[in-house]
């Protein structure tokens, strides 16, 4: 796809804020408005937003967990602009940038009433691992990790 720009935003930046926003009630209409919280960019996190012809279209961020691990958080791409890779696109972005940090092992939480992104992060080599930290206790949390790096070969 041409006229795609990956680009790196400051968690304060308007055009990232208002993704957030969008993502934010996207999913509070999903799940029932299950808990009510409004989650703003983080100062911890490294964020990309995709624009489209000038437009921002998509968000992401990872943001670290622990030496060699950081989750992917924050995924989102406007409604008109979904089935065009875009969040394909996005994950390749985020997952440079972890290993490029040192942070060979991505993990992730999204919720079991998103079934097109567990699909996705399954097709991007995700696997289902047990909920961890933040999720523990909720319900509708699924989590996946994936390595970034090749298991050593078995001789």
């Amino acid at each position: 796809m041409t006229g795609v720009l990956i680009e790196s935003r400051a968690s304060s930046d308007a055009e990232l804020s208002a993704l957030v926003i969008a993502q934010q009630k996207e999913l509070s209409d999903a799940d029932g408005g299950a808990d009510g919280v409004v989650y703003m960019p983080r100062d911890d996190a490294a964020y990309l937003v995709v624009v489209l012809h000038g437009r921002a279209v998509a968000c992401g961020a990872w943001q670290p967990l622990e030496p060699g691990v950081a989750e992917l958080k924050r995924m989102y791409v406007r409604p008109a602009f979904r089935g065009r890779g875009i969040a394909r696109q996005l994950i390749v972005a985020l997952e440079e940038e972890a290993l490029a940090d040192g942070r060979p092992v991505l993990r992730l939480e999204t919720g079991t009433y998103l079934p097109a992104a567990i699909g996705l992060y399954r097709s991007a080599g995700y696997h289902p691992i047990p909920v961890f930290g933040e999720y523990l206790g909720n319900p509708y949390s699924v989590c996946f990790e994936k390595s970034l790096v090749a298991a050593p070969a078995r001789g």
